[in-house]
């Protein structure tokens, strides 16, 4: 295909800029389709299998004469292919691929070329085709359809940065939602796709080695692909519904990946009280916060900055996600009885330094992970709670003794992730003094920032992630007030007093240095009389 790249290497084929360039090469008319609207009437008169095959879009038409933007100048063949077609004549202008492939997945669905192949099918082939997509060596040219439909799914994905694909049956429909910086959103799908979701899922649990004959329990798989030169690790889980088998895949792009302090992003007075709490001998230190809040790589990130040769590091994982070097990783499988706690007692026999259990989620694990400090081992590991000094709390009605508690826990990181504002599109904003929560103090020369919406974040007005943090080092007044078994709320009152910095203060600082806004914090942060945004 030609595109601006290929005319020349510098140019970039998703810029309507470079491609303004190439169109002038062939004296040919440039549309930038940034703000076009699609007449979705004219689209459904062309083929959309040849639409998103050969990058082309209808823009409009004039009687039996039709505008087409084309990514591609030289590609006459297709458009006569749609002259044929349809019988209306093609003007051809140039447009950016990136923008033509944008509107025909936002118009037809993702995908929406192979359904419409699959919908060509007769209803004998229909039929096979639901029967072979569980088999491997099924009918190479009925299969290819669904293989070529679950990959476009799964490419788009990668494309947008998503971190799960979900696919959910409803009573008439398929929906399929992809999580991006961690909200989720409708994608795209043609209406038919509904009619082969039982292909796609015995699809998708062939490539996760799952089952496919068992549609009655919950099952999970792992896929590991290359899209795009990424590796691409995919964790699927497959549940029984009402209306059919529902399935969730987290995506974990290793290339992506970057595990180190750096990455994470401590404030340089954070960093340090936390490379100084990672490097102890001994004791039990613990990240909290909701799933997908950034705790394993931040866990992972501060094993690689202890990893030293004259450390054995050991962790026991629930799956282990990322493989790390001169770290021995053990993946849990609790239908043999290999839970956190087995593996804990079983790796305290294998001469450890360092510790990392993926999570405690119970009182034997969690009496392991105290055990197993107190014997001069270092032990990272995560728990869900609200805050850091609530961690306390949740470890004693766990069962564990309150004096245990405060002379082994070092300290607690809890930690969100908050959407970090596009820089190419934010707009400078002036709030109005009732618009700014009573903790948080606005300096007079301040200048905040909030979302807008543009191409480059796809009108989200938000690009990336970025993580806030509160910190709770463990005082001689905190291990006091713990052993009293004093509530949450007091221990939170004494750290705060004693410098610590809340996750609601962290995030303000994030907002007054225009990396995230208001509204994003309050979602991710409110106060009890706060509503989120």
């Amino acid at each position: 295909m030609i595109s601006a790249q290929s005319e020349n290497g510098e140019h970039d084929a998703s810029d309507p800029s470079q491609v303004e360039q190439v169109a002038a090469r062939f004296g040919m008319p440039f549309v930038d389709l940034e703000h076009h609207e699609v007449d979705l009437e004219l689209l459904r008169q062309f083929p959309s299998q040849d639409l998103f095959r050969e990058r082309i879009l209808p823009l409009h038409r004039d009687g039996n004469r039709v505008t087409v933007a084309v990514a591609n100048p030289l590609n006459l063949e297709a458009l006569q292919d749609l002259t044929i077609r349809t019988g209306l004549y093609s003007d051809a202008v140039v447009a950016a691929e990136e923008q033509i492939q944008r509107h025909l997945k936002n118009s037809l669905g993702v995908g929406g070329g192979t359904v419409q192949e699959l919908v060509a099918m007769s209803k004998e082939e229909i039929d096979s085709l639901q029967a072979a997509a569980g088999d491997e060596i099924g009918d190479a040219s009925q299969a290819s359809s669904v293989v070529k439909l679950v990959n476009e799914l799964i490419i788009e994905a990668v494309t947008l940065g998503a971190s799960d694909i979900h696919i959910e049956p409803e009573e008439d429909d398929l929906e399929v939602r992809f999580r991006v910086d961690g909200l989720l959103h409708i994608q795209p799908m043609p209406a038919e796709i509904q009619r082969f979701r039982a292909a796609i899922v015995s699809r998708l649990k062939i490539m996760a080695k799952m089952n496919i004959a068992e549609k009655r329990l919950p099952q999970d798989g792992r896929i590991q692909l290359t899209v795009r030169g990424r590796e691409i690790d995919i964790r699927a889980s497959v549940i029984p519904m009402v209306h059919g088998e529902s399935v969730v895949m987290r995506l974990l792009d290793k290339s992506r990946s970057q595990l180190s302090l750096d990455a994470v992003q401590f404030a340089p007075p954070l960093r340090t009280r936390w490379e100084s709490l990672i490097h102890r001998p001994h004791g039990l230190i613990l990240v909290t916060g909701p799933t997908g809040s950034g705790k394993t790589t931040t866990l992972y990130s501060s094993l690689c900055e202890i990893r030293r040769p004259d450390l054995k590091i050991i962790t026991v994982e629930d799956p282990v996600e990322y493989n790390l070097r001169q770290i021995s990783q053990i993946h849990v499988q609790t239908k043999i009885g290999l839970t956190f706690a087995a593996g804990l007692r079983s790796i305290l026999r294998h001469d450890p330094d360092v510790v990392l259990i993926g999570e405690i989620r119970d009182s034997e694990t969690a009496t392991s992970a105290i055990q197993a400090s107190m014997t001069g081992h270092l032990v990272f590991s995560t728990v869900h709670t609200n805050d850091a000094a609530s961690t306390f709390t949740r470890l004693i009605d766990m069962g564990i003794e309150p004096y245990l508690v405060a002379s082994t826990l070092q300290g607690v990181l809890a930690q969100r992730l908050v959407r970090r504002l596009c820089k190419i599109c934010r707009q400078p904003w002036t709030p109005t003094p009732d618009q700014v929560p009573s903790d948080c103090v606005l300096p007079a020369e301040a200048q905040l920032w909030k979302s807008k919406g543009c191409r480059e974040c796809r009108n989200s007005g938000y690009s990336g992630r970025i993580a806030i943090f509160e910190m709770l080092t463990t005082s001689s007044r905190v291990r006091s007030l713990c052993m009293q078994q004093s509530d949450a709320t007091a221990i939170r009152d004494e750290a705060v007093r004693e410098g610590m910095v809340t996750l609601r203060q962290d995030g303000w600082a994030r907002v007054l240095a225009g990396e995230t806004s208001l509204d994003e914090l309050i979602r991710v942060c409110p106060l009890d009389d706060e509503e989120p945004a």
